[in-house]
């Protein structure tokens, strides 16, 4: 497993590579996608990406917890969560790679 972490920059900078446009054209193209997908998140809305997959936001109700140090119960309040589910597609392009 690789520590690299792909940035913002990383991604303007692969497409600057393969457009050609400036620099700062890429950055704010990149941005204003992440802008796109993060807003229709928080409206609830499902974000579906052909051969990648689907970002979705999901309501957890609340529920009692337990703390494993002392086994106290503590109420875990009702939260949105962002889930991510993979395409068939990324995850066998994933299980290719861990093959070679």
């Amino acid at each position: 497993m690789s520590d690299k972490t792909l940035t913002r920059m990383d991604l303007a900078e692969a497409i600057h590579t393969e457009v050609g446009l400036s620099r700062n054209d890429i950055a704010e193209l990149v941005e204003s996608v992440l802008r796109h997908i993060s807003d229709a998140l928080v409206r609830g809305e499902t974000v579906k990406i052909s051969s990648f997959g689907t970002f979705s936001v999901r309501a957890k109700a609340a529920r009692v917890g337990r703390n494993p140090k002392t086994g106290q119960e503590v109420p875990i309040h009702p939260r949105r969560v962002l889930t991510f589910r993979p395409s068939h597609l990324m995850k066998d392009r994933v299980a290719a790679g861990n093959r070679g």
